[in-house]
């Protein structure tokens, strides 16, 4: 995500993070600190904002999530769902599911695609490229 902020933030462009636990209780309160010093280490930072973390799916999903992303945009068509170690109820067949899922929004607030979280990065990079191009997807 800091390689996408490098090469659009001074357009009209930005990465946002929101961190959850609900995907094998990997995240803690502690994320900058562990992308800092633990993985991927070395200093890293993010160039973006991380919001503190919410829930994204269940019972207690977020708001944002619920009306803006999972009902305008369905899962990737080749993405995996396991039902293990995923710590919400209920499950929804359009939930999201896993980390480092992608949403991308237009500059008008749309609801645009949504990316698995093994989605190659050059794919997100080509249609953030073409809608900041002002040119649709196909």
């Amino acid at each position: 995500m800091n390689a996408l902020m490098d090469m659009y933030g001074g357009l009209n462009f930005i990465v946002l993070g929101f961190p959850c636990n609900q995907f094998g209780l990997q995240e803690n309160h502690e994320t900058l600190n562990i992308l800092q010093y633990v993985r991927p280490g070395r200093g890293f930072l993010p160039k973006f904002p991380i919001f503190s973390r919410i829930e994204v799916n269940g019972s207690d999903e977020h708001p944002l999530y619920i009306r803006f992303f999972l009902n305008a945009l369905f899962f990737p068509q080749d993405s995996h769902f396991k039902c293990i170690n995923l710590y919400w109820s209920p499950i929804k067949a359009n939930d999201i599911r896993w980390n480092f899922e992608k949403f991308l929004i237009t500059a008008d607030g749309v609801p645009y695609k949504r990316y698995d979280p093994h989605c190659p990065f050059e794919e997100v990079e080509r249609d953030i490229a073409t809608l900041l191009q002002g040119r649709h997807l196909s």
